[in-house]
């Protein structure tokens, strides 16, 4: 696992804070019933917690020490919509997800669905209250909130959307053929996006200038390639020769290589922007390893 590992001092707090203000939250999802029991359950089923980790960390390097836990959320609860949403029978098919069953086998399709329905709309509930922390800050910051607002709706609805997420999984699904270009385009729409919502929430909740918006989402880009192309690495061995896996393609050498170049880009755009920091640096070592282990 990421933050059992010796190098990882830097994130573990961040994680830790943050999972303390995501089983704190549970109870503002609404009713305790079963749809709110299988959101709980599925929030609190383990997970690495990278993306809300990002929010945390571009906005610690802005500097501004601006509370960002609610945009940290509403990332959670969009990656983990979509992973409900994929280990459907109707989709992946997939029994278990983090060493536990899945959420269909605990509390049944329809409620899965339904689940996921309730936190896309929780997720997107934080961002205006997101919007309304940032406005309770001290200027320059709280006259940026309503711009904020408009740079973080943008990005959720365009990368959730046919040509993010939703649009990533169904080309998964239903690959008009098996090609380098048609893996790439998926690695973007499945993975890169929702990794672009983490990347841009913490600079524009951070108060980061939005004039430079498009910085950290290029280097997002590259991160949200290098995350995938190390996942697929390791995955090589136990996924079908048909999946588009991208080590499949390349080979593992050839990935391997393809995760490098992308790594390095990031690192590089993340030095010129400032925000190459000490968090991000582990964060960086933290991928190099899991992709030199599975290319091994």
């Amino acid at each position: 696992m990421w933050l059992t590992k010796p190098n990882t001092s830097l994130l573990r707090p961040l994680k830790a804070s943050f999972e303390t203000f995501l089983e704190r939250n549970i109870l503002r999802l609404g009713d305790q019933n079963k749809l709110r029991d299988a959101c709980e359950y599925a929030l609190l089923n383990g997970g690495k917690r990278i993306r809300p980790l990002i929010v945390m960390m571009v906005a610690r390097g802005l500097g501004h020490g601006l509370d960002v836990f609610e945009a940290c959320l509403s990332v959670e609860y969009f990656h983990t919509a979509s992973l409900i949403a994929d280990d459907l029978p109707c989709m992946d098919n997939d029994d278990t997800r983090r060493c536990k069953p899945a959420l269909h086998k605990m509390y049944g399709e329809t409620v899965a669905l339904l689940a996921s329905y309730a936190l896309i709309s929780a997720g997107y509930e934080k961002i205006f209250q997101s919007v309304q922390v940032l406005s309770r800050q001290k200027e320059p910051f709280r006259n940026g909130a309503n711009e904020a607002c408009v740079v973080a709706l943008d990005a959720a609805t365009r990368c959730a959307g046919i040509s993010g997420a939703t649009g990533g999984q169904f080309k998964d699904l239903f690959p008009e053929e098996r090609s380098l270009e048609v893996v790439l385009d998926v690695i973007y729409k499945k993975t890169v996006t929702l990794f672009e919502i983490a990347f841009v929430f913490g600079w524009v909740f951070g108060g980061g200038s939005l004039g430079e918006v498009e910085g950290i989402r290029d280097a997002a880009f590259h991160f949200g390639m290098a995350f995938q192309i190390a996942d697929d690495i390791g995955d090589m061995n136990q996924d079908d020769k048909e999946s588009l896996n991208i080590a499949h393609f390349l080979g593992k050498e050839g990935a391997f290589k393809k995760f490098d170049e992308e790594i390095k880009v990031f690192s590089s755009k993340m030095k010129k922007l400032g925000m190459l920091t000490p968090e991000f640096q582990q964060t960086v070592d933290l991928l190099c390893d899991h992709a030199k282990a599975g290319s091994s």
